[in-house]
């Protein structure tokens, strides 16, 4: 049997708790623990003695706990089993996590259902190594930040989801304007979340909801996104907005008429409705210099498709473009 004289681990900054290969050892074998790292020793299944950053001899006085379970040596470099886990105490910052699929989260100001996701990261640090392996690592040789990750990905999910729809409803806030709100949500998660990975001795050093937005091609957003912009144009133009629609209207109307019919009647009709909203919007500037739509009097007539009053002499509707007779 081989004599081992020097335990030591230096590995990637992932790797949160590695077992040493071996398990014979023998009193006199000097343990390195690095600045951030500690040792744990296993016995029969049992996790006895911690050693933190130095250089350690192996000596009965040393280890009180692992000396109970192991005979004592009466002289000599004796050998015994016994498992050493390595524990890396450093702080890893860079913990992903995000919804696997979009949740729905009902929009208060627009009172419509729109999906959600959410991503971020976030900062741990084995506090407890003796309860993280208990509990968390086990035997495995090696046990990495993606493995934990993986471990909390359940929990993490269902306090940020409820966290992010309920005070999304309880303070108002428009998905399409939660940017503002990240960091307060942030530090909410982050509380409702400390005490589920303090049971496994584990402490969440940070939580970061770095974005929570909405899928740009689903069907509900391209709608809303679309009356958002009407309303601000229509902030902006004011009074001339109406007119603005009523352009687009006949444009389009002239569009589809010259489209069916080829060049030369395109042409025609696209004059034609040019000379109707002209004829339109000089009934228009006449109403208004006589006193307004009441001073048609008892011969106004109206249009068939939306039941607007039609400006005498026009051709096409000014409210919804349709073609007069």
């Amino acid at each position: 049997m081989a004599i081992i004289d020097r335990v030591k681990y230096d590995g990637p900054a992932n790797v949160l708790v590695w077992r040493y290969p071996p398990d014979d050892l023998s009193w006199g074998t000097q343990v390195v623990v690095n600045q951030s790292q500690e040792a744990v020793f296993f016995s029969g299944g049992r996790a006895l003695d911690v050693l933190g950053p130095g250089t350690h001899t192996l000596r009965t006085a040393n280890l009180p706990l692992l000396r109970s379970f192991i005979k004592a040596p009466f002289g000599g470099e004796t050998p015994f089993a016994a498992e050493i886990y390595y524990v890396n105490k450093a702080v890893n910052l860079d913990v992903k996590w995000g919804t696997n699929s979009p949740i729905p989260v009902l929009d208060p100001k627009f009172n419509v259902f729109l999906p959600v996701r959410a991503f971020g990261q976030f900062g741990i640090q084995i506090a407890d190594a003796r309860s993280f392996i208990v509990q968390l690592s086990a035997t495995n040789p090696q046990f990495t930040s993606e493995q934990l990750a993986n471990y909390f990905r359940g929990v993490l999910l269902t306090k940020a989801k409820d966290y992010i729809a309920e005070t999304i409803l309880k303070q108002r806030i428009n998905l399409l304007e939660v940017t503002a709100h990240l960091e307060d949500m942030s530090s909410g998660i982050q509380t409702k979340l400390e005490g589920e990975f303090a049971k496994y001795g584990v402490k969440l050093v940070n939580f970061y909801l770095n974005s929570v937005d909405v899928p740009e091609d689903d069907d509900t957003v391209v709608r809303l996104k679309k009356i958002l912009a009407d309303r601000a144009e229509l902030d902006i133009l004011g009074d001339k907005y109406q007119q603005k629609r009523t352009f687009d209207v006949m444009e389009k109307a002239a569009g589809n008429e010259g489209g069916g019919a080829g060049a030369g009647l395109g042409a025609g009709m696209g004059l034609g409705a040019g000379l109707g909203m002209g004829q339109m919007m000089a009934g228009a500037m006449g109403q208004m210099n006589q006193g307004g739509p009441a001073a048609a009097g008892a011969g106004a007539k109206f249009c068939v498709q939306c039941g607007k009053s039609l400006v005498s002499g026009a051709k096409f509707c000014a409210e919804c473009g349709a073609k007069l007779g």
